[in-house]
């Protein structure tokens, strides 16, 4: 095979665990149990989707290289194809891809190579599918060397060699191929998919969000809202250079370490994340309840929760009243402090500028 790394079957790599590794294990899936106790206590589990999701899909995308600044990307709008820019559009993308993986399996149990490659043209806007030509290498930007050359055609990907892919997706769905942990089965996934490198872009875009949806199909998270490439994004060069040592030497343990504590940490982050946003939805609720009694509704506080940023047209949506009355709301929502006005070309857009800076900081 055209590539440097020998393949190995997950199921057959044979005791990895180690005693650090059974360590870490044990405190991830603590700090992913509590964060997923908690998303439950949510009444409107899409109210999180929606304003977390796309905070993860921001920071995987900026180790792509892709950078949005949260200013773009909350006044740019997926339904409505309106964005601020390109990067806008391809955080968006990806958070509509996570979104559509994550629907796709909570209605069937499986993470599939369909499944995937869908979730590749959501991101790409392509249809290009598996790669079928050679010539895809990994380069080091910084010297312009060839770090890694994957599997070359589509022989090598889905054909020849036990069928790369297919062996992929019999691993992610049937639990009887080995007994490894859940969370060590994801970070070799995670893995093994970034090293056979089926598509011509959006692998690592992809691959990151396999990350979560496995953690959901597994019932580990209720909800994909983990903000587990804002760890990977903060620490990208380790990220990049255990990826290539697994590679080079075989060795297990420091990429499985790295990944299990990026699920501790991560975990441990979302968690006070989602905290903060419980206290802001109760303050709000119950300062709207005391000065503007008449415009309360669950509608209204879902609005202002799913983005820091609205605007009328998106409470007409929402409400179901006219667009008069919705910009009266607004403004009383301005005059008593929970929103700011913000003029942008023609349209006026309202911030929620306590929202906005928890989900920046």
């Amino acid at each position: 095979m055209n590539c440097n790394y020998n393949f190995i079957p997950l199921a057959q790599l044979g005791d990895i665990e180690s005693k650090a590794v059974l360590k870490a294990t044990a405190k991830a899936h603590q700090a992913l149990g509590e964060l997923k106790g908690l998303a439950v206590t949510m009444p409107n589990q899409y109210l999180l989707l929606a304003t977390l999701s796309l905070q993860e899909a921001k920071e995987s995308s900026e180790i792509e290289n892709i950078i949005t600044t949260q200013d773009d990307l909350y006044r740019s709008n997926y339904k409505s194809q309106q964005f601020i820019t390109s990067s806008a559009k391809e955080v968006h993308n990806y958070a509509q891809a996570l979104e559509i993986g994550f629907n796709t399996i909570n209605k069937t149990g499986l993470l599939t190579n369909n499944t995937i490659i869908e979730i590749q043209r959501i991101i790409e806007n392509n249809n290009a599918g598996f790669r079928s030509q050679g010539g895809t290498q990994l380069i080091d930007q910084q010297n312009a060397q060839v770090v890694y050359t994957p599997p070359q055609t589509t022989q090598h990907v889905i054909d020849l060699g036990g069928d790369l892919m297919s062996d992929l997706e019999q691993f992610i769905n049937d639990d009887s191929l080995s007994d490894f942990d859940d969370l060590v089965k994801m970070a070799l996934i995670h893995h093994q998919f970034e090293s056979i490198h089926p598509f011509y872009d959006g692998n690592g875009r992809t691959g990151r969000i396999l990350n979560i949806l496995y953690l959901s199909k597994q019932n580990l998270l209720g909800t994909p809202i983990l903000y587990l490439s804002r760890y990977l994004n903060r620490n990208k060069a380790e990220y990049y250079q255990l990826l290539q040592q697994v590679r080079g030497n075989n060795n297990w343990e420091p990429w499985l370490l790295f990944m299990l504590k990026a699920l501790q940490l991560t975990s441990q982050d979302t968690l006070k994340t989602i905290k903060g946003l419980i206290a802001l939805m109760q303050r709000y609720k119950q300062t709207i309840k005391e000065k503007l009694p008449k415009i309360y509704s669950h509608e209204l506080i879902n609005n202002l929760f799913t983005h820091p940023y609205t605007k009328v047209e998106f409470i007409t949506h929402d409400l179901g009243i006219h667009r008069n009355t919705a910009s009266k709301y607004l403004n009383q929502l301005v005059n008593i402090g929970l929103l700011s006005k913000h003029k942008l070309g023609k349209d006026n857009y309202y911030l929620n500028s306590e929202l906005y800076n928890l989900l920046s900081s």
